[in-house]
């Protein structure tokens, strides 16, 4: 299914090309239902199916530029058709295990993938996730008595509020509110007078992501909420849709979304307390979209 926001053809000239996110995961760490438990939300998605089973969080802007690098990466990219040979740029929000999953790169490496010979994969994170990238270089290095990585994946380290460019994209990693370890980020990601706020894992906005943001104003098009804890209340690391309206309410007094923005509820655990489809009338009256996997939204 495609979701669209928004008037498109003869309106798109005037606001720029259409900016296209897909969700390939929408759950949070253990997957939906998760792999070891019978509770009773896992029980009843097993039952259910369909828009109810989500695997880890992970999603691609334009098929273009990958968010996450996790696990099920490579299943994403079967069930969904995602040509990760061409994939040339990877944005890791934080290096706990569903966000990287640092040892899929050694598939990357010379006499595994053909045909990709200075094509780099670049993976930009902070230093905690920087540092797991190029100790998996140097893991697939020491399997060969050459450089086997060389040119095939390049770390980059980022630092949030110093934006880069990459794909045409400018990119903004903001500082978030979860495991402090991991020096974690979300990103703002901007191309063509389109913006999008890509914000998971995080509580409440630290006060330096507001300060940057309204110094620095953008018209946000869409906004993907951490709603790992959906119908139940939680603000500090995670959030659940109460946080996340906190948040939306934050950034209509600061002007920064209008009538036309695009919210959506992202990022689940079972702990949540309900499935795909118990969830869906509580975030309706929120003004909420539920991601599910393999979702796509144009802005």
């Amino acid at each position: 299914m495609r979701m669209k926001s928004g008037k498109h053809d003869r309106k798109k000239q005037e606001r720029g090309n259409d900016m296209k996110i897909r969700y390939l995961g929408t759950a949070a760490c253990e997957g939906v239902p998760a792999a070891f438990c019978k509770c009773e939300v896992c029980e009843r998605s097993r039952k259910a199916g369909g828009r109810n089973i989500r695997t880890r969080s992970q999603a691609v802007i334009d098929d273009t530029l990958l968010l996450d690098l996790n696990a099920d990466t490579y299943i994403h990219s079967l069930f969904y058709g995602l040509d990760l040979p061409s994939i040339h740029t990877c944005l890791i929000t934080h290096d706990h295990e569903d966000h990287l999953y640092q040892d899929e790169l050694l598939n990357r490496q010379e006499g595994f993938a053909h045909g990709i010979d200075g094509q780099p994969l670049s993976i930009y994170g902070t230093y905690p996730a920087y540092a797991k990238v190029v100790a998996a270089i140097d893991k697939g290095t020491g399997y060969a008595d050459h450089n086997v990585m060389e040119n095939r994946v390049v770390p980059v380290r980022v630092k949030a509020f110093e934006p880069f460019e990459a794909e045409g994209y400018r990119i903004t990693p903001l500082a978030a509110q979860h495991d402090v370890r991991c020096e974690p980020v979300i990103y703002l990601i901007e191309k063509d007078g389109k913006a999008l706020l890509y914000a998971h894992d995080t509580g409440l906005f630290p006060e330096e992501t507001w300060e940057y943001l309204i110094s620095h104003p953008v018209k946000l098009n869409l906004v993907s909420f951490d709603s790992t804890h959906s119908i139940q209340a939680n603000s500090s690391g995670h959030m659940g849709f109460a946080a996340n309206a906190q948040i939306r309410d934050r950034l209509m007094k600061e002007g920064l979304v209008d009538e036309n923005t695009v919210y959506v509820a992202n990022h689940f655990t079972h702990n949540g307390g309900v499935t795909y489809d118990e969830m869906l009338p509580v975030a309706e009256k929120y003004g909420f979209l539920v991601s599910y996997d393999g979702m796509e939204v144009e802005i």
